[in-house]
């Protein structure tokens, strides 16, 4: 995909009569940047780029959408199958046992999540990982929109990705998905205890001939397997999974006692705060204050004659 996004960039600016510095001169990059994108050599263009190029070639945005077929090279052969298959399956199944699904994140939620990693190299990067996948987002609108099922591990729930106020967004974008007829949403508690799919997540594709796919993945690993007899056996976990998780309504009001949870939390002063506060109170009623561990000390007062 990089030589295909090369050739059409030079086919593009040898039909508009530019020099490969020129093209650099108008994209604000070195002349060498435009050799090593024709030629597929190189650092992989940004998104930025492909933006760039595309307006001073008027390309009509035909680099911009084979841009992210260039950018998923970057990734294991597993990795970009398991993308190539998501874009075209009718049903999502999906546990979640750390981040909520990429198909469901808030843009601030997602920019946390992509944050870390050991894969990251700038902030530029991060912006053009935000875009790539808030743009994968935009099939749940579509006509051929796939059925979406997602269950959630509590922990998902509690831990607060990007501090409270983003996780609150998060979590109002989770309790937004009951009024969307093909997006169902469950959690599954603690007390659940151990289940077939701890330590990763797990996502089963049904494809548009109904061949199933599953994919699993770690912090840094991922598998895709495909295999109908490992696949049966990954979708019977699914299965189980979804049988141990609260029904939607019920999940629903989780995690909204969650967000109200968090909400109150946030309000609530810390520790040093609320003794610096008793002892302004006390000192203005009386004059006593806090002292050790907070018992009460009358102030100085005369001895009486």
């Amino acid at each position: 995909m990089a030589a295909l996004f090369g050739a059409r960039v030079r086919r593009l600016r040898t039909a508009a009569g530019l020099t490969q510095a020129e093209l650099g001169d108008r994209t604000h990059v070195v002349s060498t940047r435009i050799t090593q994108i024709e030629r597929a050599s190189g650092a992989k263009p940004t998104l930025e780029l492909a933006r760039a190029l595309d307006a001073a070639l008027g390309a009509d945005d035909l680099l911009v959408e084979l841009w992210p077929y260039v950018y998923r090279e970057a990734f294991p052969d597993w990795s970009r199958k398991f993308m190539e298959y998501s874009e075209r399956a009718v049903a999502i199944r999906e546990y979640a046992s750390h981040v909520v699904p990429g198909l469901l994140q808030t843009e601030n939620y997602a920019r946390a999540v992509l944050s870390v990693g050991r894969t990251l190299g700038s902030q530029e990067q991060l912006e053009e990982r935000v875009s790539l996948r808030l743009g994968r987002q935009e099939r749940l609108v579509t006509p051929g929109r796939p059925e979406l099922w997602v269950v959630l591990d509590e922990a998902v729930l509690r831990r607060p990705v990007g501090g409270q106020t983003v996780m609150g967004e998060q979590l109002a974008r989770l309790i937004g998905t009951v009024t969307v007829a093909h997006i169902t949403v469950q959690v599954l508690p603690f007390h659940r205890g151990e289940h077939d799919a701890m330590g990763g997540s797990l996502t089963v594709l049904t494809m548009p001939d109904g061949s199933e796919i599953a994919y699993t993945e770690g912090a840094h690993y991922g598998q895709l397997i495909e295999d109908p007899d490992e696949v049966r056996s990954f979708t019977l976990a699914y299965d189980r999974l979804r049988a141990a998780a609260l029904p939607p309504l019920m999940s629903l009001d989780m995690i909204r006692s969650v967000m109200e949870d968090n909400h109150r939390g946030a309000k609530v002063p810390s520790r040093s705060e609320r003794r610096r506060l008793a002892q302004e109170q006390l000192q203005q009623s009386g004059g006593r204050q806090l002292r050790g561990g907070g018992r009460r000390v009358p102030g100085n007062r005369r001895p009486r004659p």
